[in-house]
């Protein structure tokens, strides 16, 4: 056997016991560590660095951001280990005009708030005051207002119901441009059509429709009116097929009767 490779115990131990004392180095290390670590994540869910610092709030128009926030509960007392994401976005789907709310956590401590509201489409008019009408049909009673709104059809005679529901459904399909060329909306249900209503537009004329074909029908308004003579007012019928008739023979079909 060569005597070269043969290692004498007494000169192991001394490589053995220098291993086993590295090895135990690096769990104490670790271990150091991991205290360490344990420290630092009590210490700071304890102190003032773990609380809420910044809320940040977006897509909002509606709702200022004091609103958006106090409604959240949140504040900067607020332990952000605390904040529980989806009982936040419940409190807010509470508030009559959020349709979506979106809660985000940027550590360390920054909170941001999105949310979605739910667009007006009209308003309601009773008696001298005016409710917003949501894209959901419901009406606002708690943001009534005496101000005549001039960015939205006025209706008239409509209760919450399914009569509005497919009103407001069919605003929200027609073009932006026809929307806003109707001045009123009034329910005027009949024996024969318990969905008539009847619209009074900006350029003068009068519309008279059922709301079971009225998006489809009213779609075509900038078309019929441009085959019109501009200085002739009349009523244009879209119930069935679609045709019209001016005032001015009208008010001679009341004078021979």
């Amino acid at each position: 056997m060569d005597k070269g490779k043969i290692v004498a115990l007494e000169d192991r131990i001394p490589k053995l016991k220098e291993q086993r004392r590295r090895k135990a180095n690096r769990r104490l290390v670790i271990l150091l560590l991991l205290f360490f670590v344990m420290i630092v994540i009590i210490a700071y869910t304890q102190s003032p660095l773990s609380r809420v610092k910044s809320i940040l709030v977006k897509g909002n128009e509606v709702y200022s951001d004091k609103e958006i926030i106090q409604n959240s509960s949140l504040s900067n007392r607020t332990n952000i280990w605390n904040v529980k994401q989806q009982v936040i976005a419940e409190k807010l789907a509470k508030l009559s005009e959020i349709k979506k709310t979106e809660i985000t956590i940027h550590w360390p401590n920054t909170i941001i708030i999105t949310v979605e509201e739910y667009k007006r489409t009209a308003y309601l008019k009773q008696e001298q005051y005016y409710f917003p009408v949501m894209e959901n049909g419901k009406v606002l009673k708690d943001k009534k207002t005496e101000i005549i709104p001039t960015n939205s059809p006025i209706l008239f005679d409509f209760n919450e119901g399914a009569a509005l529901n497919e009103m407001i459904k069919s605003l929200e399909t027609l073009p932006k441009e026809i929307v806003n060329s109707i001045s009123e909306i009034h329910y005027t249900p009949t024996k024969t059509d318990p969905y008539h209503i009847s619209l009074y537009m900006n350029d003068g004329f009068e519309v008279s429709a059922t709301l079971r074909s009225f998006s489809q029908k009213m779609a075509h308004y900038p078309s019929i009116i441009s085959q019109l003579d501009m200085n002739k007012k009349g009523i244009i019928d879209l119930e069935v097929g679609s045709y019209f008739k001016s005032f001015d023979t009208e008010m001679e079909e009341k004078k021979g009767e």
